[in-house]
């Protein structure tokens, strides 16, 4: 179970990965189109799509993140059980 936690930690240190979740946790569902679109507008980040899907993948390593296919899109959505998991034995 440490090893999940790890995976989840590591997935969190990174900067621009936090952005990406908090992105995320303000809309259902975003493409990478959108969710792109956004980074460099409120945050003012460029960052290319590439690295960005770098950046999804461990974060749905990690458990953080699911996408699926909608048509000929990709669809990301930021999957909260994880980090309800992880900090349930703190919290409570």
């Amino acid at each position: 179970m440490n090893t999940d936690k790890d995976i989840i930690f590591k997935a969190l240190a990174d900067s621009t990965r936090r952005l990406i979740l908090d992105e995320l946790s303000d809309r259902d569902e975003m493409t990478l189109y959108e969710l792109n679109a956004r980074l460099i507008m409120n945050h003012e980040l460029s960052i290319s799509r590439q690295a960005i899907t770098k950046h999804l993948n461990a974060l749905e390593d990690a458990g953080l993140v699911i996408s699926k296919r909608k048509g000929k899109y990709r669809v990301v959505i930021f999957n909260k059980d994880p980090l309800k998991d992880l900090l349930k034995g703190w919290i409570e």
